[in-house]
Formats: structure tokens, sequence, C-alpha cells
């Protein structure tokens, strides 16, 4: 719910969302999860900024573990404990 989706709409058939919506929906179905660890590539391609501060917010509050590689450096500085930056 944090991330303006209903359980509902999660469980659909996502061919009809846009591009965010998808990427949307499928970092809260990861974040649901209950993994070790969770791999994102760019998670914020193709969102905006409301669910950019929405996921970061749910990222601080339930600390999950995360391998990812995003250009948003401020998205990283805020999120990451450990960073690998490559030239």
């Amino acid at each position: 719910r944090k991330l303006d989706f209903s359980r509902v709409q999660l469980e659909k058939d996502m061919r009809n969302f846009s591009g965010g919506q998808k990427k949307k929906a499928l970092i809260a179905r990861s974040l649901c999860e209950q993994a070790h660890l969770l791999v994102w590539d760019e998670p914020l391609n193709f969102i905006d900024v409301i669910s950019r501060m929405q996921i970061e917010e749910l990222i601080l509050e339930y600390k999950p573990t995360i391998l990812f590689v995003e250009h948003d450096s401020a998205f990283c500085e805020n999120v990451a404990t450990r960073k690998i930056q490559l030239p």
C-alpha cells in the first residue's frame, strides 16, 4: 500500500501497466518477499519522483539487504550502507 498498490492490483496481469507501473509493482512485490537478498538493476528507471521517495522510505524502514546498480547518486547516498562506485 505504501507504493499506492493494493494486493489485488499486484496480483493482476501487468501487461496493461505502464513501464513505471510495472517497475513499481515488481519493486513492491520484491519488498514483500522474505528474501535474504534482493538484486535490483537500476530500480529507479521509469519511476516518478513521488514513487522514488516512497521506495526510499520503504528501504529505510524495512532495511532489506539489496545489491543494486543505480545512477541516482542521491538515492544511493540515502539508502546504501556500503557502496562500490565504478569510474
